[in-house]
This record gives structure tokens, C-alpha cells and sequence, in this order.
């Protein structure tokens, strides 16, 4: 089943809490849409909604951060747009960290498509207009 989020920028601190709900039995969450489109800004949110006291940015050239929210759980945050091949992930470890039983967000997952586990969110961000975003939210359990 597919669920929708529509927001505004304004309203992004609740989409987020929205969207945690939805995915609340995942721990692999993946982020498409367009550059630009709003995931990195999204993913900022949601590490804020969990407490996350760091400052989170995309891990564009180091492929993946580390963020510990207030309850000292562990966060991974991914960004594979640059790599050319699944074994630049995996060269850094990326199927330990995505079975490490943490919370990781994904950004261009479609790069790693033979490493995504069965069991995961898929989250694809569009732009529907100045400052207005909707999320098309897909939940894969097996």
C-alpha cells in the first residue's frame, strides 16, 4: 500500500513526524527524487526529530555519516549519487551497516539496487510547486 505526505516547507517538521510513523517498523529507509527535491532537508528533519544534536549534512563524498540521537541510538545516513559501481558501497562496508539493526538513510538507493534488503521504506520526494513537497511513502516487509 502506498501512503502520500504533502507539505510545505514550513510544515516539514510534522511531515517528518508523519513519515516516522509510517516507517516506524523499518530500519532501512530509502530516498529518491530529483536533485534537489528536498531528501537532504528531509533526512536533516527527521535527525532532529529523534534527537540528533550533530550537525547533519549529506555524506556526498564520504558516502555515509554517523549521527547519535539523545537516547544514544546510532543513525547512518548515506548519499551513493556520486559512486559508479555497488562494490564502491560495499568497499565501505555498507551491507554490515545496513543489517546492524540501526536506523540508515538512504539517498539514491538506485545506485545499489542489488544491496537494498527485502525489508525496507521506500520514501520518493517530489516538487510539487514553490516550497511544496509530497512524499509517496511504500512500506516492503517479507
Amino acid at each position: 500500500m502506498e501512503n502520500t505526505i504533502e507539505y510545505s516547507l514550513d510544515e516539514i517538521k510534522e511531515a517528518a513526524y508523519k513519515l516516522m510513523r509510517l516507517c516506524a517498523d523499518c530500519k532501512i529507509w530509502l530516498f529518491e527524487g530529483e536533485m534537489a527535491a528536498g531528501k537532504t532537508t528531509l533526512i536533516k528533519q527527521i535527525c532532529k526529530n529523534l534527537g540528533v544534536k550533530d550537525v547533519v549534512t549529506s555524506p556526498t563524498f564520504s558516502l555515509v555519516n554517523e549521527y547519535a540521537t539523545s537516547d544514544s541510538e546510532t543513525i547512518y545516513h548515506f548519499d551513493f549519487y556520486r559512486i559508479k559501481h555497488e562494490t564502491e558501497a560495499l568497499d565501505i562496508g555498507a551491507d554490515e551497516y545496513f543489517y546492524s539493526n540501526n536506523l540508515c538513510l538512504i539517498e539514491w538507493p538506485s545506485k545499489i539496487p542489488s544491496l537494498v534488503p527485502k525489508n525496507h521504506a521506500e520514501i520518493n520526494i517530489m516538487h510539487t510547486g514553490d516550497n511544496k513537497r509530497k512524499i509517496f511513502v511504500r512500506i516492503f516487509n517479507e
